[in-house]
């Protein structure tokens, strides 16, 4: 963890790093530079730390190099696309199973780790903090999420990682060895108890949107839970808490929402089908010079899977800006996704509408001409503000929503009995469709095409055992390219080992 750690120590309490997050709970005021030996003396200054600590949630769609896009790339439902086979090595390489500890984006290890660090620290400075016990309570168990939140992504991405719960020094952080996973996991799963015991069950959405509550924690562990194999009947009733009646409204307010449609609507934020979601806004004037810092604030998948080059020739056609073609459909996700009432929402297939010249646009790498509606912005969304347009853009992403936690509880059930039918027939009822025999079959294709696009595909082939068969056409090794490799710069002049195979 060299590379990453040293620039934390240096850097990471500066108040510019710490204040930099998006949703009206998010925005804080920059009051200048402090070093963490002489901060956090007051609530306020435990207030910016916790959101810096969220900041680091911007990973799943800020920047380049993030989530969605690129574990989508890693599925069969859509390949890397961009403009060329070197557009992004780190997404191409893992798109066709080339990657490597040097292609491998560094930041999906580095950023996870310093949302972890600045956790540890607040951490360890709120006992002495002069605030409310009320604050140090919710704070800290708002601290304790984030860092499961985090970990969690770790170890399903890398699975040997060093465990750190507590604040390092410059010279200890080469000497942290990795944990058993095991370790990790109940460390997560604890973190998350701990919290669910002190967060509240909802907020207010005018003053605090996108802080963590009783039931984004409980949904969470329940993935946790369910990751790990073993524990389902533990997932099931963490499920259950967040869930409620399938299609009701849950005792934390969750409800799917009527139209699916309305779920891509980008002021629809915040709605009831939202569990854990992560802000973006078009406010903080993100340009080129601090993309992928952190401190940019826009929703970059947006731009990424849009068309090149794109021109609307009819009337009728969609009022879309350009983009740089990340992230297209495969043809096998066209034809599973045809028949169903969500294609629409979730395909735009500029194939047939440049056939019939309705639309123009630039081909780009591994052009299918489908592309992944949900995210597709439309012109009216385009920042005209200062900065730069294309990273500006505001949609949120859903980190996790009712409908998935209503499978993955189906999931965790067995696929079978009668409450494991009702929340799938819950999911498929919302959108016309008529309920079909429960299975871990018929759960697995709900998700499918409930969740396209939205980064889960790989993660859910993965840890289902089906990774090797349905992506062995891309390349895909059984027994390496289940984890990620560890990038080469975390390796140097640390006790890290490299994961099997990557040698």
């Amino acid at each position: 963890m060299k590379h990453k750690f040293k620039l934390v120590i240096v850097s990471a309490f500066s108040i510019g790093l710490a204040v930099s997050c998006s949703s009206d709970f998010l925005d804080v005021e920059p009051k200048g530079l402090a070093l963490e030996s002489n901060y956090y003396q007051n609530a306020d200054e435990a207030y910016a730390g916790l959101v810096a600590i969220y900041d680091v949630m911007r990973k799943n769609s800020g920047g380049f190099e993030n989530m969605i896009t690129m574990f989508n790339a890693g599925s069969d439902d859509h390949v890397a696309g961009g403009g060329g086979a070197t557009d992004g090595v780190g997404i191409q390489s893992f798109s066709n199973y080339t990657i490597d500890s040097n292609t491998i984006p560094a930041s999906f290890w580095n950023d996870y780790y310093q949302g972890i660090f600045r956790a540890n620290v607040l951490l360890s400075k709120i006992p002495d903090i002069p605030m409310g016990d009320d604050l140090k309570v919710r704070f800290t168990a708002e601290s304790k999420a984030l860092r499961a939140y985090y970990y969690f992504n770790l170890v399903r991405m890398f699975k040997n990682i060093p465990l750190i719960t507590n604040t390092v020094s410059a010279n200890d952080m080469y000497n942290i060895p990795q944990a058993n996973p095991t370790d990790v996991y109940a460390q997560i799963e604890q973190d998350l108890i701990d919290a669910i015991a002190d967060l509240p069950p909802t907020v207010s959405l005018s003053t605090e949107a996108g802080r963590f509550t009783k039931g984004s924690a409980q949904a969470l562990l329940g993935k946790v839970y369910l990751y790990q194999g073993g524990k389902n009947a533990l997932a099931a009733e963490q499920f259950q808490e967040v869930n409620g009646t399938p299609g009701g409204t849950s005792q934390y307010g969750y409800k799917l929402l009527d139209n699916f449609n309305d779920l891509w609507v980008v002021t629809n934020k915040f709605n009831t089908e939202s569990i854990l979601e992560v802000t973006h806004t078009s406010q903080g004037n993100s340009y080129w010079g601090i993309w992928g810092t952190g401190q940019d604030e826009g929703n970059t998948v947006n731009v990424m899977v849009g068309p090149r080059g794109y021109t609307a020739i009819s009337s009728t056609a969609p009022d879309l800006p350009s983009g740089w073609s990340f992230n297209v459909l495969t043809q096998d996700f066209y034809d599973f996704m045809a028949d169903d009432p969500r294609f629409g929402a979730t395909v735009l297939d500029l194939k047939a509408m440049k056939l019939a010249g309705e639309v123009d646009y630039i081909g780009g790498y591994q052009d299918t001409g489908y592309f992944l509606n949900k995210f597709l912005p439309r012109q009216a969304d385009a920042h005209t503000g200062a900065g730069d347009a294309v990273l500006n853009y505001k949609q949120n992403t859903y980190a996790i929503r009712l409908a998935d936690t209503y499978l993955m509880e189906a999931e965790a059930l067995g696929g079978s009995g009668t409450r494991a039918q009702a929340l799938l027939d819950a999911v498929r009822s919302r959108v016309g469709l008529p309920s079909v025999p429960v299975s871990m079959t018929t759960i697995m294709d709900e998700r499918r095409r409930e969740l396209a696009g939205e980064g889960h595909r790989w993660f859910d082939l993965v840890r289902t055992g089906q990774a090797a068969s349905k992506l062995a056409s891309r390349g895909f090794v059984a027994g390496k390219h289940e984890i990620l490799p560890i990038p080469f710069k975390e390796l140097e002049n640390t006790l890290l080992v490299q994961n099997p195979s990557y040698n």
